[in-house]
């Protein structure tokens, strides 16, 4: 734009605005106008004045104004001359066309400037609008719980609002510049209170598992927290595991209910188990007092008939006893059957304590691993690869056009275009091959025991079957593809430097033309 020091004073709105775009480019033309010096304007304000400073009578003033326009740059000079030749010759209808098109093409399509005075807000004024909107709007918000700065932003505000057009800023400049400088150290230290808290709470959990037996279905609890204390905090990783672990959590806390309820049942059994058995020995000890008894009335008896009695009596508490005994007997059986289905339960339960405490390992939506689990599969296929050498390799697949799919069937058809994807692709993979969902339309494949050829192969495979069985959603067929790269796994290479060559080789596809399978050679 010109220098505002060499816009005409007087000049506002479209016509200053005319001025600075003549300004850009303009040439030197015109009587009386000093060769074109490239490093200053090409017409400034003194010489527009001295064209005008005579022109008291209408034919001066039409020359001087065609002197001016052709002191400007491009079509504006052009326009100018034409003016210039008209005034020469004085061919006013000429001339009048001339201004019309210099109106009709320049000067009305210009929008204007509001000048003081005017209904509209000036630019300056827009502009303190919308500083004074940001400071209100989104600094005092995030600045709340600090009183100090918060009440920093609320005078700037306030003085900014009162704050007119033509007024000096320094006051105001000072505060921003203070309050800025303010807010960068608190940024600054509520990074680093953020990273001792995340610090002390992986201390936490950490010490939590070291007093947390061996093979606990708590430690993948654990380790996913600690898994995420030690990245980023994405939004998005956050609440997808606190949804799983809550949900989690909440089947655990189900099962340990059951849990317990069958120790408590179990320990009852045993308490009653215990019990028949004093009882039984009560019992016991009872007939051996009645045996002594008759043995001493069978020495004393004096007749026959004595004799006989003495051992109905006999007779009679063997038969109790024995009664005793075997209804003793029945009942240790069934405490010991309950006994042994309430271990089986117990047992039962406890395996599926530890299936539930897999699902932080799972991606809720597609059933695939989810980055933990694919992680900590791949510590285990790389070391054991490394222990034999057998290859390993690794796809990284991408869907094509994903967001058209969401855009056009919303998030739920989304969601089931990627169930559907999984299923397939799954249907394509060995036993001992896994799929893991990266994030978002991502996901990546592991390939123990697989060539580089193999491997190729299985993806392509699991494109060629995707085609096969095109997505059905609300009754409409639709073609879902994606796009893969595959790398072979490198001794001692990590699964960051692995997925890296895979990813720049998914990209490779996706340039070539999508829906594809490439190589990564590097």
């Amino acid at each position: 734009m010109a220098e505002r020091s060499d816009v005409p004073p007087g000049l506002t709105g479209g016509f200053r605005r005319l001025w600075a775009r003549g300004h850009k480019r303009a040439q030197p033309a015109g009587k009386g106008l000093a060769p074109h010096d490239t490093a200053r304007p090409l017409i400034t304000t003194a010489q527009l004045q001295s064209l005008f400073l005579q022109a008291d009578a209408p034919p001066a003033l039409v020359s001087a104004f065609a002197d001016g326009v052709a002191g400007l740059g491009g079509e504006l000079r052009g326009m100018g001359q034409r003016l210039q030749a008209a005034c020469a010759d004085g061919d006013w209808l000429a001339y009048g066309r001339a201004m019309r098109q210099l109106i009709d093409k320049y000067i009305r399509t210009i929008p204007d400037e509001p000048v003081p005075g005017s209904d509209g807000p000036s630019e300056s004024e827009q502009l303190r609008g919308l500083l004074h909107h940001t400071l209100v709007m989104a600094v005092e918000t995030l600045l709340r719980e600090d009183a100090r700065l918060f009440r920093q932003t609320q005078q700037l505000a306030d003085g900014l609002k009162a704050w007119q057009p033509g007024q000096t800023l320094a006051g105001l400049d000072g505060q921003l510049k203070d309050l800025c400088h303010a807010i960068g150290q608190g940024s600054h230290e509520a990074r680093d209170a953020q990273e001792l808290l995340r610090s002390l709470f992986d201390l936490l959990l950490e010490n939590v598992g070291e007093l947390l037996e061996d093979g606990s279905w708590l430690h993948d609890q654990i380790a996913a927290a600690r898994g995420l204390l030690a990245g980023p905090l994405d939004r998005e990783r956050l609440e997808e595991t606190r949804t799983g672990l809550r949900e989690v959590i909440y089947k655990q806390g189900l099962l340990k209910q059951g849990l317990n309820e069958s120790k408590t049942a179990m320990k009852d059994m045993m308490v009653t188990f215990v019990e028949r058995l004093d009882g039984m020995a009560s019992s016991t000890g009872e007939f051996h007092d009645r045996i002594s008894f008759h043995a001493q009335a069978i020495r004393d008896s004096r007749s026959i008939g004595e004799l006989g009695k003495r051992m109905e009596d006999i007779l009679q508490d063997t038969a109790q006893l024995q009664r005793q005994a075997l209804r003793a007997r029945d009942d240790l059986y069934a405490a010991r059957a309950e006994a042994e289905a309430a271990e089986q339960r117990v047992a039962s339960l406890e395996r599926e304590l530890q299936s539930v405490s897999n699902l932080v390992r799972v991606d809720q939506l597609t059933e695939a691993l989810n980055r933990r689990g694919f992680e900590e599969l791949f510590r285990r296929e790389s070391s054991r690869a490394l222990r034999s050498g057998q290859p390993l390799c690794l796809g990284l697949l991408d869907l094509d056009d994903f967001r058209l799919i969401n855009a056009t069937h919303g998030h739920l058809g989304g969601d089931a275009a990627l169930r559907h994807v999984v299923a397939v692709v799954r249907g394509a993979l060995r036993g001992s091959d896994a799929i893991g969902r990266f994030g978002g339309e991502e996901f990546v494949l592991l390939l123990p025991d697989t060539s580089f050829r193999e491997a190729l192969s299985i993806v392509e495979r699991a494109q060629q079957r995707l085609a096969q069985r095109p997505f059905l959603y609300e009754n409409e067929r639709l073609a879902v593809t994606f796009s893969a790269g595959v790398a072979m796994w490198r001794d001692g290479e990590s699964q960051d430097a692995l997925v890296e060559r895979a990813d720049r080789a998914m990209y490779q596809a996706k340039a070539a033309g999508k829906n594809r399978v490439m190589a990564a050679r590097d």
